[in-house]
């Protein structure tokens, strides 16, 4: 029987997934090519044998996604997966549309066959658009968890940006561990603040043998989700947050309307920097679509290290990379920081923005007078350097999750912005834990009272 030609649309993460699950073993397909958006530099590279497996031994090529169309005639593919996330429904369609006009099927898989199924419990945390505070809830969801004297294992969505073959399965436990695995500064982000809590955290490319790594270790396993994307394990509780500074994204973004429709928790951040009416139109949505979520309020306050630094300066402020690019945000938590505390100017880097800084611009018109902590090769991060370096500002307003002073040097006074979850009212995120760690004893409980039963 001849090969159903394919090709898997990504951005290192969902498309290595969806392989990995769907197509690695499955002699029916052949996958001819990866295309890659969103992130810099992560095409030009092959998905290397050891992972693609037997079917694949010169593994397969990782080409930028402009070559669709040539690719889609060259080898005359017949079905084109879409496996990348936080991107508009609209966007979609428009993709599917260029795919059947090139002559190939569109198609996008879904959770029954995307999402694995682990030996311990599961807590998902996801959202509707990247930027809504996931991060910061999962560390609320562990520190909870480890006061009730849980043995916690954190999974993270992948960010596979390096030496694919290297990055199969990857543990971090230390700060050497970041060295180790050569992470950039979008990956130090997610990993630093957990290693500052001594939280394990696993990630990498092959979340098969990830989760038999990490049920090893757990009780019980925290998926921390990246971009938009729904689980890769299938939840037994999933916490999906929403934004009210972006009214209306939760509906017309994929996968972020998937996630809301399937949330078991829906939490509302941001509520402290939100309007009201605004906070109101993302709790109508949500309960047009999912009735039956517990509905959380949150929001996420700002703490500065050294506030005096700012009040009557100048200042340049540097935001986490992904919120403002495909995250779609103007600003972030640093901009806040700097207005609270008193800047009497927020320095518009762009006149200053040097070597791949521009590309990012150039991409991402949007972004306001912040400067996106971009740091995904080693070229991205000596330009940031360059680039604050240059700008003409007092203090440097730094709001990425991470201490940028270990990756970079700066030259002017910096003044770190942190921000954690901070629960408003009744639900809390430790009743929601409280119950679901109650409901998982009932079960257990009862299938303990069935095998003594059978006997």
């Amino acid at each position: 029987m001849e090969k159903i030609k394919v090709i898997i649309m990504g951005a290192a993460g969902r498309d290595f997934h969806n392989f990995n699950v769907r197509f690695r073993d499955d002699r029916r397909y052949q996958v001819v090519a990866f295309t890659a958006a969103q992130i810099p530099d992560i095409e030009a590279r092959r998905y290397p044998p050891e992972l693609a497996g037997s079917l694949y031994p010169e593994g397969i090529p990782i080409l930028p996604e402009d070559e669709l169309p040539r690719l889609i005639r060259k080898h005359d593919v017949q079905q084109v997966v879409f496996a990348y996330s936080d991107v508009s429904q609209h966007y979609v369609m428009y993709k599917a549309s260029q795919v059947m006009i090139w002559g190939a099927d569109f198609s996008l898989l879904g959770t029954r066959v995307t999402m694995l199924a682990s030996s311990r419990p599961v807590i998902a945390v996801g959202a509707v658009r990247t930027g809504c505070g996931k991060s910061q809830t999962t560390r609320r969801v562990c520190d909870i968890l480890k006061e009730m004297g849980k043995r916690v294992v954190v999974v993270r969505h992948p960010m596979p940006y390096g030496n694919l073959a290297e990055q199969k399965v990857q543990r971090f436990a230390t700060y050497e561990d970041l060295e180790r695995y050569h992470c950039t500064v979008e990956e130090r982000e997610e990993y630093e603040p957990h290693i500052d809590r001594g939280n394990v955290v696993f990630a990498g490319v092959d979340y098969g043998m990830i989760l038999r790594e990490a049920e090893k270790e757990a009780e019980l396993i925290v998926w921390d989700g990246g971009n938009n994307d729904f689980p890769f394990f299938r939840p037994d509780l999933f916490i999906v947050l929403v934004d009210p500074l972006r009214p209306g994204h939760e509906l017309g973004y994929y996968p972020g309307h998937t996630n809301l429709r399937m949330a078991d928790v829906i939490l509302v951040n941001k509520q402290n920097t939100a309007r009201f009416e605004d906070i109101e139109i993302v709790k109508q949505n949500a309960r047009s679509v999912n009735p039956e979520a517990i509905i959380v309020n949150a929001s996420s306050p700002i703490s500065v290290d050294r506030p005096e630094i700012i009040a009557g300066k100048r200042a340049l402020v540097v935001e986490d990379g992904p919120t403002l690019t495909h995250g779609g945000m103007e600003f972030g938590a640093g901009t806040v920081a700097a207005r609270e505390y008193g800047a009497s100017e927020i320095v518009d880097p762009h006149p200053y923005i040097v070597g791949t800084l521009q590309e990012t611009f150039h991409i991402y018109p949007d972004i306001g007078p912040v400067l996106p902590a971009m740091g995904y090769s080693r070229e991205q991060v000596r330009d940031l350097e360059q680039t604050i370096a240059a700008v003409d500002c007092d203090v440097v307003v730094s709001a990425t999750p991470i201490d940028l002073t270990r990756v970079i040097k700066i030259d002017k006074p910096t003044a770190r912005v942190r921000y954690e979850l901070e629960e408003i009212g009744k639900p809390d995120i430790k009743q929601v834990l409280t119950d679901f760690l109650t409901e998982l004893e009932h079960r257990k409980d009862s299938k303990n009272i069935g095998k003594r039963g059978d006997g």
